[in-house]
């Protein structure tokens, strides 16, 4: 049997990061099995759905990488599915509910009271055999103050989430219900369905929740809860993949820096953690996460995205020599958590007027600084190669000739080069920034000592 998987989203709002962690687990097996993984839109309440909100859920996908197999083809598709099809709409498939809802009418399964049209529910207690949770019975009932029976399509004509969310997944022969625990409730109203229709249900797994810190359910309000925040505060899409694989779904060893296919290889659903995820909204293992992918990205790829984080940042690199960019960005390969920290750590090399940190000006600018920048300006201008080796043996050479260490050195150029108090490796900083440069950026500070 080929696993067919699906991830069926309603646009009424952001993609939630419980929501993307749920699309993930669904396209990690379809790809572990070798299966298809369908991308369907549950858009049938047409008063709260838009066509926004479904580019939300797209982008959201297309940015994370995880790439739909299947779907009608689009004339204007430009997502990273097979053949360039788009997602499933239920608005589209309206026709197939209604033959659907007429068949149980006509056998008997369902009847129509007060202009809706109800399910006939079964009696006996329904059975489900789930692959997270385990075994959960179902208790029903036909107590006259206790009706099973439920509402498949409403008085206004609409068919409900329960009848669409079954008849598709019929229709497109899926085998395996991957979704959050909370829809559980449910399951034995969809095994009813999937019996009334004469073909035995999916399998389902039912992973756990994602909570708050503090053991609340995690809500669309919550910190963190908007997937399409992440990029806007300069995560990585490997990062948080590899973090909400953490959330629910163990490697069974203690490696957790895990590129997706690796995950691939090793995600299977009896690997699914029973008790609930809870969300760091300190995000210090997300953090180190996305530091950790950052220092492994190649260089290409590392230098495309600081870059664009850098134009976001008001910090133009167009103007500059290709050679000079990268060497500049090379110094913060290993260094930057987030792409949205290379304007503060890396900008410096683009701006000549960059800011002074405040604090970091008050130390510099004393009295003995000033001679000790004349001197290492001097010794910088007679280097017969400048680069980092050079600058380095002139700042020792200066301070052994003044009686220092190099520290009481290090500071002041620092600051006058870079403005901050802290950053890349200062002598590879002053390679890159080059003679001229550094001899400018010297005289600059020189001029603000009174």
């Amino acid at each position: 049997m080929s696993v067919r998987v699906r991830f069926a989203p309603s646009p009424t709002g952001f993609l939630h990061i419980g929501g993307a962690r749920t699309a993930l687990f669904n396209w990690l097996y379809a790809r572990h099995c070798g299966g298809t993984f369908v991308l369907r839109i549950e858009d049938t309440d047409a008063a709260r759905n838009t066509q926004a909100a479904v580019d939300v859920i797209l982008d959201g996908l297309r940015w994370l990488g995880l790439d739909w197999d299947e779907g009608p083809i689009t004339a204007d598709a430009t997502g990273p599915c097979k053949g360039d099809r788009g997602p499933y709409f239920q608005s589209q498939r309206k026709e197939l509910y209604q033959r659907r809802v007429e068949a149980l009418l006509s056998h008997g399964l369902a009847y129509r009271q007060d202009g809706a049209v109800k399910f006939k529910m079964m009696r006996e207690p329904v059975v489900i055999d789930d692959l997270v949770v385990g075994r959960v019975v179902r208790n029903l009932t036909d107590r006259e103050e206790v009706d099973p029976d439920f509402v498949i399509v409403r008085s206004d004509g609409e068919p409900v989430f329960h009848l669409v969310n079954v008849i598709d997944d019929l229709e497109m022969s899926i085998t395996h219900v991957i979704r959050g625990e909370d829809h559980l409730s449910n399951t034995a109203k969809h095994i009813a369905l999937f019996r009334a229709f004469g073909v035995e249900p999916p399998k389902y797994a039912h992973i756990p929740l994602i909570l708050n810190g503090d053991g609340s359910k995690m809500s669309k309000r919550d910190q963190g809860a908007s997937l399409m925040s992440y990029p806007q505060e300069g995560y990585l899409p490997e990062a948080l993949l590899n973090y909400l694989c953490l959330l629910g779904w163990s490697p069974k060893d203690n490696n957790e820096v895990l590129p997706i296919a690796e995950v691939v290889e090793r995600f299977d659903l009896p690997n699914i953690l029973r008790h609930n995820a809870r969300f760091d909204s300190k995000r210090e293992k997300l953090d180190w996460l996305n530091f950790e992918h950052m220092r492994r990205l190649e260089s290409d790829r590392f230098n495309e995205l600081v870059v664009h984080a850098l134009g976001k940042s008001g910090v133009e690199t167009d103007a500059f020599p290709l050679p000079y960019v990268k060497a500049a960005l090379g110094t913060g390969k290993d260094k930057l958590k987030k792409t949205s920290d290379a304007a503060a750590y890396l900008g410096f090399y683009f701006k000549d007027a960059f800011e002074t940190d405040e604090a970091e000006l008050a130390k510099l600018l004393v009295p003995e600084n000033k001679d000790r920048l004349i001197k290492l300006r001097e010794a910088f201008a007679g280097l017969a190669t400048f680069d980092s080796a050079g600058a380095e043996a002139a700042l020792k050479g200066v301070a052994a000739a003044l009686g220092l260490k190099a520290g009481p050195l290090v500071h002041p150029l620092r600051v006058a080069l870079t403005g901050k108090g802290s950053g890349p490796s200062l002598y590879h900083l002053i390679e890159v920034l080059g003679r001229e440069r550094v001899a400018n950026r010297i005289d600059a500070t020189l001029a603000r000592f009174q």
